[in-house]
């Protein structure tokens, strides 16, 4: 099974003042990425500008698409992917 690794970080200078609402959409999102079986795991980083989603079941390209439709996408500074191996 392939698993991605996606590490979001926010663009903390520029926050718009909705920025309340957009975080309620965004945790709709996942919630339903986590019911269809694809978001494995989501940490938020320590110093909360960002978070990593761990997806399973979705190749490189699937997991970008699945991004991108964040409402958080626009806020992002930047997004890095990478191709994990469990190890057994």
């Amino acid at each position: 099974m392939q698993i991605i690794q996606a590490v979001l970080t926010l663009d903390m200078d520029h926050l718009p003042e909705n920025f309340a609402d957009i975080l309620q959409r965004e945790q709709a999102v996942v919630a339903e990425w986590k019911a269809e079986g694809i978001l494995e795991h989501l940490f938020l980083r320590e110093n909360k500008n960002g978070a990593v989603l761990i997806f399973k079941g979705l190749n490189l390209s699937q997991a970008q698409a699945r991004m991108e439709t964040l409402p958080f996408f626009a806020l992002s500074k930047s997004i890095e992917y990478y191709s994990l191996i469990k190890q057994f």
